[in-house]
């Protein structure tokens, strides 16, 4: 075996890209996971236990951090048209695409989140005390994901 085979992926080295197109450099992404959902069932006559049944499968918003850029990028304008559109137009959504690096800079393993969309927008708090770099925050919901590993 190789030296590098053993070796476990690290959290820090990602990147991100909507529809395939790269969309810079965040801090943070947050949200990866899948939950079976159960339903509790009460069972005829037997009072120790419930039947737990499942029944969807529901996953969490994605939740991406980053120092906020001043300029409009294409992302925000995406996001700013999706938000404040007021759902008089159809929302446009993208697919969205984590990789995760391995040292080399080679994709370790990544996610594909089918049919993504911005449902918030929000920056870090404004506090006179603290010397700290304001980070926007982008929210998606998404249909589904898929782990994919080259």
């Amino acid at each position: 075996m190789g030296e590098n085979e053993n070796q476990y992926p690290v959290g820090f080295y990602f990147s991100i890209a909507l529809d395939g197109t790269e969309q810079g450099v965040f801090q943070e992404v947050s949200g990866i996971s899948n939950e079976m959902n159960v339903e509790e069932v009460l069972g005829g006559g037997e009072n120790r236990f419930k039947y737990k049944l499942p029944t969807t499968i529901s996953n969490k918003n994605l939740l991406f951090k980053r120092g906020m850029f001043s300029s409009e990028s294409p992302l925000l304008k995406w996001c700013k048209d999706t938000l404040e559109g007021g759902l008089s137009q159809s929302i446009q959504t993208k697919n969205t695409t984590i990789e995760l690096m391995n040292q080399n800079g080679e994709v370790f393993m990544s996610w594909e989140f089918v049919n993504a969309y911005p449902v918030k927008y929000l920056i870090s708090d404004l506090k006179s005390q603290e010397n700290k770099v304001l980070v926007e925050m982008l929210e998606f919901a998404y249909a589904y994901f898929q782990k994919e590993t080259p």
